[in-house]
């Protein structure tokens, strides 16, 4: 199997939008990277509003953990995502940092959430066919 580049996706807690994005990008670059996530201050646990909206989307992260930059195991990545954490966000060692403003749907109503679930995929969409092409949809 060929390596693949690596992409993190990043936030504090590695509970919600770093692990929703996790997700889509091992949907929607399947075969073209590896996708990561991982949280500066990991909350030991993914969100369970998370669990539920992403399997409204038939994709299961129910044994996903939430963990550090260095549980990951990978020294350097090739393109790190900051989902919109600021200046609290972690520092990974990357080639290429990209900051996405999407913000934290924790405790919000299901309407908000869903639909910062769906940014979160179209984000996913938009950067793979930007860094890699070849997405049908």
């Amino acid at each position: 199997m060929k390596n693949l580049p690596k992409v993190l996706f990043l936030c504090i807690h590695n509970s919600c939008r770093s692990q929703m994005a996790e997700a889509f990008g091992k949907v929607h670059g399947y075969g073209l990277y590896e996708s990561c996530s991982a949280g500066s201050k990991p909350s030991g646990k993914v969100n369970k509003d998370a669990i539920a909206y992403l399997q409204e989307k038939a994709i299961d992260i129910s044994k996903a953990e939430s963990k550090s930059i260095k549980e990951s195991g990978i020294d350097v990545f090739d393109y790190a995502i900051g989902m919109g954490c600021g200046d609290i966000c972690p520092i990974a060692p990357t080639k290429e940092f990209i900051n996405w403003n999407i913000p934290d749907p924790t405790g919000t109503p299901p309407e908000f959430f869903r639909k910062v679930r769906d940014e979160i995929e179209q984000s996913v969409i938009e950067f793979t066919k930007s860094k890699f092409g070849g997405l049908d949809d």
